[in-house]
């Protein structure tokens, strides 16, 4: 039975339900591995893209993932108190993090700028550090001009046996667009700031500047290490590529009622029926991370058929307009997974609220409840290098 036909089933006379296929993180993982002859970081910020880090992060490192990635320090902590050992990179931090923690569980810190070099260099113990430079977004890493001197108070600081350099890092603009000029451009800013490390003195191990997008279609960017986070869950940025979704969402249709034509559905009479119709009251809204605004597209998925949502989305439930189907309270609706059968994907939701996938995986509330169906094999816990 797959993922979604148990969650289908799980459903009936049920709540809504969350369903995470760990075996679809693993396929893509090996999946990804085959792509290229880099190391594989596997991303589980934002609580592994609404997926549950601690279990991706799991499943990620037994399909062949070498490496963990965080934003902050308490998510990669998080970790470390799960048991993971494979090395943990946090790379988005305040001046004032506890950089001591970091730094006692073993957690390596991305340093974006000098005061962030001071802060990590001055916790207890030698810090593993990879240096962050921007290399086009005038975002988070270290300016280009101010590379240099960053790279040279590194080296001095590990000198002291404050700091070991094991990493530079960078992130493209518009990797998610295969060809767009930015992303040539940051590879040489990229590959500039790697010779410059090297003439301070550092020798980092590990390079990395490919994030999931750069990973599945530009193989010039992989350098040692690929970061890897939507792709894990089966989101490709670039539409290339046929990646697994992780994901799926069914609810039951909790009343139904037959109406004629005419009736108005839901707040501010949005939406009228244009004919006699049945319709479907399903109990998941946008307090559970339904985009409001995709309503007047959105589909949901009832025996078989794909049927469009009657009126706008409310905080705790949408109607369905489920046509001459005699559908009775208790079945189930999909309101999205992996389109196996026919039913609206996360990429369908996403064109719908003309936004991405990344941020309604994301933005899934907590009352949803959630399944997790394991991955086929263990998970070990692997060793610091």
């Amino acid at each position: 039975m797959t993922a979604l036909a148990l969650a289908r089933r799980e459903a009936l006379g049920g709540a809504a339900r969350l369903t995470v296929d760990l075996g679809a993180v693993a396929e893509n993982v090996r999946l990804l591995r085959r792509r290229t002859a880099a190391g594989l970081m596997a991303v589980v910020k934002a609580d592994g893209f609404g997926h549950s880090a601690v279990d991706v992060a799991r499943t990620a490192v037994a399909a062949g993932a070498g490496w963990l990635g965080v934003t902050s320090v308490d998510e990669a902590v998080a970790l470390r108190d799960a048991g993971l050992r494979v090395p943990v990179l946090s790379w988005l931090n305040p001046l004032d993090a506890d950089f001591g923690a970091a730094v006692r569980r073993g957690v390596d810190l991305a340093v974006p700028s000098g005061a962030h070099l001071d802060a990590i260099a001055g916790a207890a113990g030698p810090a593993r550090v990879h240096l962050h430079l921007d290399t086009g977004m005038a975002r988070d890493g270290a300016e280009p001009e101010a590379w240099l001197d960053l790279c040279r108070r590194a080296r001095a600081a590990e000198q002291d046996g404050r700091i070991r350099v094991v990493g530079v890092m960078g992130h493209l603009a518009c990797a998610e667009t295969p060809g767009h000029p930015a992303n040539a451009a940051g590879r040489r800013l990229f590959e500039w700031g790697a010779a410059i490390a090297r003439g301070a003195g550092l020798r980092p191990a590990v390079r990395h500047l490919a994030a999931s997008a750069a990973a599945l279609t530009d193989p010039r960017s992989h350098f040692d290490l690929v970061r890897v986070g939507a792709a894990l869950v089966g989101i490709d940025p670039t539409g290339t590529t046929a990646l697994r979704t992780a994901l799926s969402l069914t609810a039951p249709i909790v009343a139904v009622r037959r109406v004629p034509a005419g009736t108005p559905v839901g707040y501010g009479h949005a939406w009228r029926t244009g004919a006699a119709t049945t319709l479907g009251l399903v109990p998941v809204g946008y307090a559970d991370g339904l985009p409001r605004n995709a309503w007047p597209r959105a589909e949901v998925h009832v025996r078989g058929r794909r049927r469009r949502l009657a009126g706008r989305i409310s905080m705790d439930q949408f109607v369905v307009d489920l046509g001459t189907d005699p559908v009775r309270p208790g079945e189930t609706a999909t309101v999205f997974g992996p389109g196996d059968a026919g039913e609206p994907t996360l990429a369908d939701w996403a064109g719908w609220a003309d936004t991405i996938p990344h941020e309604l995986v994301t933005r899934l509330g907590p009352r949803l409840r959630r399944h997790v169906i394991a991955a086929d094999h263990p998970a070990p816990d692997g060793n610091l290098p």
